[in-house]
């Protein structure tokens, strides 16, 4: 007989840290006045950090009165508290933490070499972004910017304010934006704002850097405008304005055209005025590449759903997910209720159109089930063979974290069949009409929660996916 007593020794290790009984470290964090000396057991250190393992046993490490001598000035007392405790006992309590702390936490641990910690501090901020960019977006973004090791989250940071830009644009703290982050945000193409909004924002951003131009613009002179000038040349580039309206132009951009370069103002000018006149400069649209428009009544948080469809159709890896821009967009071909649960309905409308992913609402239940086709649907009464495809569930619809995935072996992936709905492997299918259908796992790994046998169906729908260059 075995028995797990882990919760014993959690408390002894947490008595330990507590007590200081023989530790042989003394470690100093920060710099004065936020400054605290810890002291810790070489051991544990030594087992639970590569980071300290390195530098506690190389010779040419401090030591006083036999002690080991650490400092660490980059460091903020407030995280090595939580990295101390993570050490010794395993736990962390992040829970209410304001989102520069949770950096601080996330950049010391990424130091110490504690890939875990690391990881599931990134993880929270990700769930938890809305909370954080709302209260300080500018002193998050500064400190993911500045932080290299940090790219996937830099690039979920900002492809966030892209897709929701009041956490930015409205924030009484945009006007401190550093230069170089606003100039990586206006370049982007999937910036979520009329040409006119962004060049609004910019103006005021730049009115705030100038501070001897706080008066009315009709009042400025030639120095104003060359100031202003210096402080925005960076930025003009970045706006299109081909894509303003005319209107908006006259109001909103035309009292400070003596910003612009002269042959620019002209060739603005010809835009406008001339009917025929096509300008030389090729400006592209902004354009968001995350469909919100996902015409589901099955999912409701089609956003997350998405961004995780994209993840397993591309196979992308932990360190390199998308995060909120996909590539994709999925249009509705068929639904059971809408179009009727027959088999020739479904060939009818979701024959020859590409790639498609399946979705059924399990009767009685908050979970959904389903399968990606990278293949067209046809009626040629044969099997097609992929390791592309996979079957997956959401064991509650409104929890992505519910989420599984399974994909094929490479076997009669793809059932096309004119007698049949939708078939992945050789047991799932639609069996006679879209309300029944057969669940099972040939030729698919196993995905956990999933039913088997035969199971009803509130409604199942089929959308087209459709990759944007």
């Amino acid at each position: 007989m075995s028995y797990k007593l882990e919760s014993d020794v959690i408390k002894a290790l947490d008595g330990l840290l507590e007590n200081k009984v023989n530790c042989d470290v003394i470690i100093h964090i920060g710099e004065k006045p936020d400054f605290k000396e810890y002291h810790a057991h070489s051991i544990i250190l030594g087992c639970r950090s590569k980071y300290f393992n390195e530098i506690l046993f190389n010779d040419d490490i401090k030591r006083k009165e036999e002690k080991y001598i650490i400092t660490k000035q980059n460091i903020k007392p407030q995280s090595f508290d939580v990295i101390l405790k993570y050490l010794y006992t395993g736990h962390v309590n992040i829970n209410n933490k304001p989102g520069t702390e949770l950096l601080d936490i996330m950049i010391a641990s990424d130091e110490l070499k504690l890939e875990q910690l690391t990881k599931l501090t990134e993880e929270f901020i990700i769930e938890n972004y809305k909370q954080f960019l709302q209260n300080d977006p500018v002193g998050i973004l500064h400190i993911v910017y500045y932080n290299e090791s940090f790219f996937n989250l830099q690039e979920f940071c900002l492809e966030t304010i892209c897709s929701e830009p009041e956490f930015l644009f409205n924030n009484n703290k945009f006007i401190n934006l550093p230069a170089p982050l606003l100039e990586i945000i206006l370049g982007r193409d999937d910036l979520n704002l009329t040409e006119v909004e962004i060049w609004e924002n910019l103006i005021k951003w730049g009115l705030a850097q100038g501070q001897t131009l706080n008066k009315d613009i009709f009042e400025w002179n030639q120095e104003d405008f060359s100031h202003f000038q210096r402080i925005l040349y960076k930025f003009i580039p970045l706006i299109r304005f081909y894509l303003i309206s005319s209107d908006d132009y006259y109001y909103k951009v035309k009292p400070y055209e003596d910003i612009l370069s002269k042959g620019l103002k002209d060739d603005i000018l010809k835009f406008h005025m001339v009917s025929e006149y096509k300008s030389t400069v090729k400006i592209l649209p902004r354009h968001s590449s995350y469909h919100i428009n996902f015409d589901s009544v099955i999912i409701e948080q089609s956003k997350d759903h998405l961004v995780i469809f994209a993840n397993w159709i591309d196979k992308r890896m932990e360190n390199n997910k998308y995060t909120k821009n996909i590539p994709y967009k999925f249009n509705l071909l068929y639904r059971v209720s809408r179009d009727g649960n027959t088999r020739k309905a479904f060939h009818g409308k979701c024959d020859n159109k590409g790639a498609t992913i399946v979705i059924l609402k399990v009767s009685g239940s908050e979970q959904i089930i389903g399968g990606y086709n990278p293949f067209d649907w046809d009626s040629s009464d044969s099997f097609k063979s992929t390791t592309d495809s996979f079957v997956f569930s959401f064991a509650d619809r409104r929890n992505t974290k519910t989420a599984r995935v399974g994909y094929s072996n490479g076997m009669n992936s793809i059932g096309l069949q004119s007698n049949y709905g939708p078939i992945f492997g050789g047991n799932f299918y639609c069996v006679n009409n879209g309300n029944a259908w057969s669940a099972g796992f040939y030729n698919y790994s196993n995905v956990n929660d999933f039913p088997t046998g035969s199971i009803n169906v509130d409604d199942y729908e089929v959308f087209q996916v459709i990759k944007e260059s």
